[in-house]
């Protein structure tokens, strides 16, 4: 049996400090909050992941959690990871029940000091948060761009006579967007709350920070809704050419049928057991009738091919 493992990063520039918390067990969050003066029922909500999104403004900090979808490059992308974040004037404190390769990249290639030295001399905390969000948010506009690619295949494919086989690829992706979607809905309405909280208790850095965060993500909900048109374009077209792939299927039967329909009623006429039947009995009666069903074939083929049936 597999257990997950605590880790606690802390990274320290000046008076500032950032904790990243993985997997918290109850005894480490009591020691964090404590530190920290966490209200308890926050700390209650850092034990285990919570249903929906949403932000809280307390005394000094602000406390808000947001969903992710999760990103399995190439393959469906089904569930969503929860972080949460508590964001006060001198310091971040970050919470993860899953591991996620944009904050694990963060922590492993952003060197603290060098990040809060070049930006803003004040709310560091706040420049943390832009950071985490702005890693995050690229790592979703790549994956958006290897969906969009993932379109573009399936276009071609569409338009190379193989609209069956791609039904489930167009599924796939339509699943994988609706997921996207699903995850990030409520992403413009917490960092617009995250903007407004940050006045009354930051300074005006802050909300530019903020205001900076939900500008990064609307780079990612228009490419979002740009693969989603695209998918509904590409779905209406592909079942288009699929329905007239399958009406003019029909068509051909239909037509095959009324063609030999006649054929086989006179066939039928000739297998009645009557004391007088004509061309029965005569000489090369097999290759006469033979030829009577073909006339009649051809006959009937060149009618529909008049009545532009064919």
């Amino acid at each position: 049996m597999l257990y997950n493992v605590v880790v606690i990063n802390r990274y320290r520039h000046k008076d500032t400090v950032w904790v990243d918390l993985s997997y918290p067990t109850p005894e480490e969050v009591r020691k964090i909050v404590s530190e920290f003066s966490i209200h308890p029922s926050v700390a209650h909500e850092l034990v285990s992941p919570t249903e929906k999104p949403r932000i809280e403004l307390h005394d000094n900090y602000i406390y808000a959690i947001l969903h992710f979808p999760v990103i399995k490059h190439g393959k469906d992308n089904k569930g969503r990871h929860e972080m949460d974040f508590i964001i006060g004037r001198n310091f971040l404190i970050t919470t993860r029940y899953e591991s996620i390769a944009a904050v694990e990249n963060f922590t492993k290639m952003v060197e603290v000091n060098s990040i809060l030295d070049r930006e803003f001399s004040e709310d560091r905390s706040g420049i943390l948060f832009f950071g985490i969000m702005r890693e995050i948010y690229q790592a979703l506009l790549n994956e958006l761009e290897y969906i969009e690619s993932w379109l573009t295949k399936i276009e071609e494919g569409v338009f190379a006579g193989k609209e069956r086989e791609m039904v489930e690829n167009i599924s796939r992706v339509s699943r994988s967007l609706l997921n996207f979607k699903r995850s990030i809905s409520f992403h413009k309405e917490v960092l617009g709350s995250l903007e407004i909280y940050g006045r009354k208790i930051f300074n005006d850095q802050f909300t530019y920070l903020a205001r900076r965060s939900l500008d990064e993500y609307q780079r990612v909900e228009d490419a979002l809704e740009s693969n989603i048109a695209t998918t509904l374009e590409l779905r209406e077209t592909n079942n288009s050419l699929l329905s007239t792939k399958q009406n003019e299927t029909m068509k051909i039967l239909t037509v095959v049928t009324f063609i030999f329909s006649p054929l086989a009623l006179v066939a039928a006429l000739f297998q009645i057991d009557l004391l007088t039947m004509p061309i029965v009995g005569q000489p090369n009666d097999f290759w006469i009738l033979g030829a009577v069903l073909a006339i009649i074939g051809i006959f009937m083929y060149g009618l529909f091919k008049i009545k532009k049936w064919l």
